[in-house]
């Protein structure tokens, strides 16, 4: 057979059902990404795929340019997303989340790994560093709405918020990571440029850039002579520039791209937050980050169904997974919410549906084309296992624990995401 007219089969296949499944399963307690996934893992049994079997610990580069690009893209669409104005007491819950919950699950997760799994320092931290954060590209169906549609309670800001700044703040821990397995367990020879490059410049530089580029990006768009504005193109394609500008400066001068990407979003929603412009900025994105983040799935599911991975799995593995979206994630988030003015069943939510995914396949890929981890057969294998557990059991739940709270707070759940735009 001719494979590359069946792989354009395919990507017509997983073209259409990126867009119509979301609406075929609104009301169903079934997602999108556990369909990719069903069907990477159909593709790799069939005798015609055209899928290659790539292992990413043999392909860490490809792995972590195509999850780094679906990572970014959507970070700029969750930071369009969100009308609230940043804020130490709007954003109150968010740095909770950031400064308490993500500290406390890094730690746990990477003993976790050295004691349940055996694996060393570096692999211990690098497998903590790269699950704590929530995934900004699994976590869509539980996100804030388009901007300006009032889709935006406490629940979906705060996980939105988190998932947007996390990843790029769970870098310094990937970093040190990577500096153990380098260097070694003497943190003499490190800790220095560690802290003040990795932690401080990167973290500045990241909010910096992103502001200024915000900030750069938002005059052209919104302030400059009217026949000049890129709002006046109307052309949601500048989102995915806006993107790329953002990551591309910031990480030239060793910034967080992640954080740089988010912020500028922020930033660019604060220029002009009213604009009708940011709806079509966003819903270009969203199409985008769709399309990309299920190709993803669907080769994600294909490597899942060769098995080589999945080989190392046990039973140590496996109960480090259920440990891990359980107990660990829900414990850390309850934790870092104490004495946040919210109703019981909304901390419980929030704690709950921390989605791994896309990012901690990244992380993995960004280390291990850096340094060499011990065990790392062992933690591509845990993280893998972790993200399939979390798109099944959070895209199983998250519709009707949705629906049950929206009823409980007289809101209509099903209404369709229009309007509010001027």
């Amino acid at each position: 057979m001719n494979s590359y007219v069946i792989t354009l089969f395919i990507f017509g296949v997983v073209v259409l059902l990126t867009a119509w499944l979301p609406m075929a399963l609104r009301r169903l307690p079934l997602s999108l990404p556990i369909c990719c996934v069903g069907i990477g893992m159909l593709l790799a049994w069939s005798p015609f795929t055209p899928l290659p079997h790539m292992n990413p610990l043999q392909n860490g580069g490809i792995a972590e340019h195509l999850t780094e690009f679906v990572v970014i893209v959507a970070l700029m669409g969750a930071g369009l997303k969100i009308d609230r104005p940043l804020g130490l007491r709007q954003w109150a819950t968010t740095w909770r989340l950031l400064g308490i919950a993500m500290p406390i699950s890094i730690g746990i997760i990477a003993l976790l790994g050295w004691s349940l799994l055996g694996l060393g320092a570096a692999s211990a931290l690098l497998l903590g560093a790269a699950l704590a954060p929530t995934d900004p590209v699994l976590a869509s169906d539980i996100q804030v709405g388009p901007p300006q549609t009032g889709e935006e309670d406490d629940i979906r800001f705060a996980l939105t918020s988190e998932a947007g700044l996390n990843d790029g703040l769970s870098f310094p821990f990937v970093l040190a990571a990577i500096a153990i397995a380098n260097k070694g367990n003497d943190i003499s020879g490190w800790i220095g440029h560690w802290f003040f490059v990795d932690v401080a410049w990167k973290l500045v530089a990241g909010v910096g850039m992103g502001w200024i580029v915000g900030q750069i990006l938002g005059y052209l768009t919104f302030k400059v002579p009217q026949v000049g504005r890129i709002a006046r193109t109307g052309d949601g394609l500048a989102a995915l520039g806006f993107t790329c500008i953002a990551y591309g400066a910031t990480e030239l001068v060793h910034g967080y791209g992640f954080v740089a990407v988010f912020v500028t979003a922020l930033t660019l929603r604060s220029v002009e937050r009213e604009s009708a412009y940011h709806g079509q900025l966003h819903d270009f994105g969203e199409q985008i980050e769709r399309l990309l983040t299920m190709v993803l799935l669907v080769c994600f599911g294909s490597v899942l169904a060769e098995g080589t991975l999945l080989a190392h799995a046990d039973w140590r593995i496996i109960a480090v997974a259920i440990i891990v979206l359980a107990i660990i994630r829900p414990l850390a988030a309850w934790t870092s919410l104490i004495g946040c003015p919210r109703p019981q069943a909304e901390k419980i939510i929030v704690s709950v549906f921390g989605i791994r995914g896309i990012g901690s396949i990244y992380y993995l890929a960004y280390a291990s084309t850096r340094a060499t981890f011990e065990s790392a057969e062992v933690v591509w294998s845990t993280v893998f296992i972790i993200i399939l557990m979390s798109i099944i059991l959070h895209g199983i739940a998250v519709t009707p624990v949705m629906r049950w709270i929206d009823r409980e707070r007289d809101v209509d759940a099903t209404r369709p995401r229009v309007a509010a735009r001027r």
